[in-house]
């Protein structure tokens, strides 16, 4: 959402509080949390957090009024915070070292005025296909077509490091460059061998997916991978547990990288204080949306956060004991 359109909403919401309170209204203050897209984990998940924050986070002579926006996911959310174009925003924890660094997709310019908010969740790599796809290993993608996302997003530099550690390169693939939703929906009518996607489980358009096909996540583990975390340690191991979605009847080795929200510089103190007591505080809420909520915890607030926090949030860990 740009500046002019949050200025216009701020607007007539006053227009319309005129209309409908009495003279004394509290002034509002509108707090952005640019997630995903609706076939993912960041979506539901943020939509429940702008309501937690909407309702509970408490700030003098102001009400917070947070809400969620539909987003292209961790690149292009951090180029966002980077212009300063929303207040905050859900991002993998290894594309904001990158951001703040100033390399892989950032090379042209380090964002540094980034800051975190706080660990979220550990988010799952997925290498979908069809049961029928002939797709075992990882390297059975080679001359198949596979969806990794908008070009330079975190997805497609997954892709990328993927196929390099297995000694492959994009041009062995038929790349394709549709959401999570879209890779989906090709998967469903032919026209797409496979889709990596990175998101908490179970993932909504899998799940989909899931129920009407038979479907396969491939593994990805072994050699390869190893060699591909000696050069990205925000990679871990993880498994696709059986039963997470129709079909998958066998636990599915594979990596996941820790989802982390946050924010930049010129955000005010209080304000990101009130949101960060405001998600760690309701946490048990944000379980009932999605089972990724019950993996945000306030022991692991700064597990994977690799660039500054937010003096906001320093302070309400500081009252909890919490240090970086």
């Amino acid at each position: 959402m740009s500046l002019s359109r949050r200025q216009f909403l701020g607007a007539t919401t006053a227009s319309l509080a005129l209309l409908t309170a009495p003279a004394f209204a509290q002034s509002r203050t509108f707090f952005g949390i640019a997630t995903g897209g609706t076939g993912g984990t960041y979506y539901p998940l943020g939509g429940m957090l702008a309501q937690l924050i909407s309702n509970t986070a408490e700030l003098p002579d102001t009400k917070l009024s947070a809400t969620a926006e539909t987003g292209n996911a961790s690149v292009a959310n951090a180029q966002l915070l980077g212009r300063g174009e929303i207040e905050s925003a859900f991002a993998a924890a290894d594309i904001l070292d990158a951001a703040y660094k100033g390399v892989n997709q950032f090379a042209d310019g380090a964002l540094t005025n980034l800051r975190a908010i706080g660990a979220l969740y550990p988010e799952t790599v997925q290498l979908v296909v069809r049961a029928d796809s002939g797709i075992e290993k990882f390297e059975d993608i080679k001359g198949k077509s596979v969806s990794s996302g908008s070009p330079g997003s975190g997805q497609w530099q997954l892709l990328g490091d993927l196929l390099e550690a297995h000694g492959m390169v994009r041009e062995d693939v038929s790349e394709d460059y549709s959401s999570f939703a879209q890779s989906v929906d090709k998967i469903k009518d032919g026209n797409l061998d496979a889709s990596l996607i990175t998101a908490g489980l179970p993932t909504s358009s899998v799940t989909d997916l899931a129920n009407g096909h038979d479907i396969k996540i491939v593994p990805l583990t072994g050699p390869a991978i190893a060699k591909l975390q000696e050069t990205q340690p925000y990679y871990a191991n993880a498994t696709v547990p059986a039963g997470s979605y129709k079909g998958v009847d066998a636990d599915v080795e594979t990596l996941a990288v820790r989802a982390i929200w946050a924010t930049h510089a010129e955000v005010s103190d209080e304000i990101i204080y009130a949101v960060t007591k405001a998600l760690y505080e309701n946490t048990e809420t944000l379980g009932k949306v999605h089972p990724m909520g019950k993996q945000i915890s306030l022991d692991k607030a700064l597990e994977s956060v690799s660039i500054p926090v937010h003096p906001g949030a320093e302070k309400y860990y500081a009252e909890k004991g919490i240090s970086k």
